[in-house]
């Protein structure tokens, strides 16, 4: 990060389920070096709990990906595929663990026993497992300068689009509806005009700030 803010917020990753307590309970902590066993078991079923932009550029072997754009859609999505899960076990990821204390709470709330959650997320095991071992499929969204990472947690291909903040690889700036700054193949149909210009005036100050040395903040 190039600049800390520290705000106090009502709620971490948003959920928008009051009854949600992850202090009270959460589902079962399974280490890395355990998750492999864990997710090849024909008796779990593996959620993967992350926004579609993230799952988009890399999960886990075999994970449901629930398609959500926010982490306030899961409870809506399992509430339309729970009869998916019947007489299955739950194993849920998330990038570092937080989402899944609440999602695995939340899921307990709804009677669902076992629960499983990968201790320390995607990047304790990216971390601590090498690729010969991994299940792990392409690199993992993050969300700091980096923009994706790998195994050994090393800096992966992708860069942010800065109009719609999803990842991207340097080959889709030569796509139809890039823009740097501005628009990407993914975005390019999802903002107005007036959106764009405001992009592209902020993409000019960026340059500004470049050429004298400085930084200018998105």
């Amino acid at each position: 990060f190039s600049k800390m803010k520290v705000r106090l917020k009502r709620e971490i990753v948003t959920m928008g389920q009051p009854d949600v307590d992850p202090l009270a309970r959460v589902g079962h902590y399974v280490d890395p070096a355990d998750w492999n066993n864990l997710i090849g078991r024909d008796d779990v079923a593996v959620i993967d709990t992350r926004n579609d932009y993230e799952v988009s550029i890399g999960s886990f072997e075999g994970a449901i990906d629930p398609q959500t754009q926010s982490f306030g859609e899961f409870p809506a999505w399992w509430e339309a595929n729970k009869d998916r899960f019947h007489n299955k076990k739950i194993a849920m990821f998330c990038t570092g663990g937080i989402r899944c204390e609440k999602s695995t709470n939340y899921l307990i709330g709804q009677g669902i026993e076992d629960v499983f959650h990968l201790k320390g997320g995607i990047l304790k095991y990216l971390e601590e497992i090498p690729p010969e071992d991994s299940s792990w499929k392409g690199d993992c969204f993050v969300f700091d300068n980096r923009v994706s990472v790998g195994h050994g947690l090393k800096e992966g291909p992708h860069v942010l689009c800065h109009g719609c903040r999803r990842p991207i690889l340097p080959a889709d700036a030569e796509r139809e509806g890039y823009e740097a700054g501005v628009s990407c193949h993914q975005c390019v149909n999802e903002t107005s005009e007036d959106d764009k210009n405001r992009f592209r005036e902020r993409q000019r100050q960026m340059a500004l700030a470049k050429a004298r040395g400085g930084t200018h903040r998105l």
